[in-house]
């Protein structure tokens, strides 16, 4: 059977034409009462990277993940009292491969990631390079979006995620001015590691995990575990006695931490040093410590997990960061 200048299998067939020919075509309709299933089926077409032909027509390249996705998503449309069908679709020319192809191309929304990089680059070395850094995090999990529903990748993928790389290089040299890469003295990378602490969660080590995860290793993962438990193998301890990171006989950890990573002279940082210092210590008093605790001490009372815990205390933190913070020259 033909129809607009591409050919339909049997649905769901099993003959296998060549691999530049396999497409997956579904063929929907909703009740217009149903708003809400519509919707439903839009965004799981979106998540699966389909492309529209024509209003109730999607197209995908023929794989695995996209016959499971269209049939389990035909089978709710059943249920939603519309209609589904799945067929295979062979073009009739190569003229209209190339356009289904053209149909699935990521190369805009690869350029725009670029663009946004270069425009980041103005800000180097006068902009809180911790939140350039927040910001190429976002960008490369776009990245991995985009890529996840890219059937057909080319150069342009490849430029994207060396643009992101090399901007992610050039502003860990700026929060690590001394070092290219967070290291001890056996030069034992500590990017995307997981990090580990104790419980009960308080003001030093909820600190230090802030301190990883947004100026030390963004990506890393960060657990607590019980006093008896044993440090996961290759986990990073903090915090606690026999840790990789622990107090010294005058600092807490998370001003060993800032030392030990080139950021004691972050005047910020150096603040919120003294709060966490005080908090845990008790000796010399700081006017701002009062508030924190009162903020951290509600935030352990609200939250019903560690994980939950450190994300409230993160706000605190990001706030008296952004608060003390000053832009070099002014």
């Amino acid at each position: 059977m033909q129809r607009g200048g591409w050919a339909i299998i049997n649905p769901m067939s099993k003959t296998s034409p060549g691999a530049e020919e396999r497409w997956l075509a579904l063929i929907a309709s909703l009740p217009t009462e149903d708003p809400a299933a519509r919707m439903r089926m839009l965004r799981t077409l979106e998540s699966l990277g389909a492309a529209v032909m024509r209003d109730g027509a999607y197209l995908l390249p023929d794989t695995a993940a996209s016959r499971q996705g269209l049939e389990h998503l035909s089978e709710y449309i059943a249920k939603s009292t519309g209609t589904a069908q799945v067929l295979q679709v062979v073009p009739l020319s190569k003229a209209q491969q190339l356009a289904f192809r053209s149909l699935f191309d990521r190369s805009a929304r690869y350029a725009e990631l670029i663009k946004v990089v270069d425009s980041l680059k103005v800000g180097f070395g006068i902009a809180d390079p911790s939140a350039i850094s927040r910001v190429l995090n976002k960008l490369r999990r776009d990245l991995e979006a985009i890529s996840a529903m890219d059937f057909f990748p080319d150069e342009v993928q490849q430029r994207a995620a060396a643009s992101i790389a090399a901007a992610e290089a050039s502003v860990h040299k700026l929060l690590f001015p001394t070092q290219t890469q967070a290291g001890g003295k056996t030069g034992e990378p500590l990017l995307r590691r997981a990090w580990a602490t104790r419980r009960p969660p308080w003001a030093d080590r909820l600190a230090c995990a802030w301190l990883i995860r947004r100026f030390v290793d963004p990506e890393g993962s960060v657990s607590w575990l019980d006093k008896v438990q044993e440090v996961p193998a290759g986990a990073v301890g903090f915090a606690f006695d026999g840790a990789r990171f622990g107090n010294s006989a005058t600092q807490v950890t998370f001003e060993v931490m800032l030392r030990h990573f080139g950021l004691a002279k972050n005047a910020a940082l150096a603040k919120i040093g003294a709060i966490v210092h005080f908090l845990e210590v008790r000796d010399t008093p700081v006017p701002e410590a009062a508030g924190v605790q009162t903020l951290l001490q509600g935030a352990a009372r609200r939250s019903t997990s560690d994980a939950e815990l450190l994300a409230e205390a993160e706000k605190t933190f990001d706030l008296l960061y952004e608060a003390y913070f000053e832009a070099p020259g002014k």
